[in-house]
């Protein structure tokens, strides 16, 4: 195989990995037009048809749905093997990049990580944020956060986190337009301000648990967001009845802008975890990334 065979290939594992020629052009710093002719060439000279594309999506035919099996464990067996070699210098060093989402990101990671940054300058941090589940072994993370009941049997999982609540929460205002809920069920005739799922794409179907009674609510109301953080905004605007982590809820209900609702059937769920590959041979930079996260209750 020529080098440039093998800068092809890697061209289209970024493609077929991404599904998307945009978002590939922009993680290798290459022009689109770049990445269109780097995958003609590349089929012209398998003779063979990698990649299907429509004015919406770009998904591997099935003959490259197998390079892209036989690429992806190669390839990580290389990243690994280099990172071992990075292992050699004076200073811990290279890049870990974790799947996360922005609440895990904003209320936990980010406190504890920063001072990571500043002690080893040498260490780079790629943190993608979505709320959704990705697939860590797939697309290449060194780690994902997850809470305890989405973790993977296959996988490492180190605990980062406590256990928390989510809780529902409104502003005086719009209570003293509409009578407070006084049973889950109650939601079903309020404003809601409703959550978008990740890559799933669904709404959130608000879970309630009391004296063993397990309970799940579609809600609806005018507002939808992918987000927490705008979820509380628009409660503390009077817009509607919010279900969000009650860590955010904190000052708000202390200074008296939300009120707390249905406290007796808010769940507890199990905390974040880091979780990566059992066979992942630890870098001393991501073994630091994981001291630095441990949860030390």
């Amino acid at each position: 195989m020529s080098r440039r065979d093998f800068s092809d290939l890697l061209v289209f594992l970024e493609i077929a990995n991404e599904r998307s020629f945009t978002k590939a052009a922009a993680k290798l710093g290459l022009s689109q037009s770049t990445l269109s002719h780097t995958i003609r060439e590349l089929e012209g000279r398998l003779g063979l048809r990698l990649l299907t594309r429509t004015t919406r999506s770009v998904s591997p035919t099935e003959a490259g749905e197998r390079l892209l099996k036989t690429l992806t464990p190669r390839v990580l067996e290389i990243e690994a093997d280099l990172a071992d070699l990075m292992a050699l210098r004076d200073k811990p060093s290279g890049t870990v990049r974790i799947t996360i989402s922005d609440h895990a990101h904003d209320t936990l990671v980010w406190p504890k990580l920063r001072p990571v940054l500043v002690n080893y300058p040498d260490i780079h941090l790629e943190f993608s944020i979505d709320n959704g589940l990705r697939n860590i072994v797939e697309e290449r993370f060194d780690a994902g956060v997850r809470l305890g009941e989405h973790l993977e049997k296959d996988m490492v999982a180190v605990r980062i986190g406590p256990d928390w609540r989510l809780v529902a929460v409104a502003s005086p205002g719009y209570l003293a337009r509409r009578a407070a809920p006084q049973m889950p069920q109650d939601l079903i005739h309020h404003n809601c301000i409703n959550h978008r799922q990740g890559r799933s794409g669904g709404l959130y179907s608000w879970e309630f648990a009391k004296g063993g009674r397990d309970l799940r609510v579609k809600v609806e109301g005018q507002l939808t967001y992918s987000s927490s953080i705008p979820m509380l905004d628009a409660a503390i605007a009077g817009l509607g009845i919010a279900y969000v982590p009650e860590n955010l809820t904190t000052d708000a209900v202390a200074s008296g802008r939300l009120v707390q609702l249905l406290d007796d059937w808010s769940p507890t769920f199990s905390g974040y975890h880091l979780s990566y590959p059992s066979r992942r041979q630890m870098s001393p930079a991501f073994a630091i990334i994981v001291d630095a996260l441990r949860h030390r209750a």
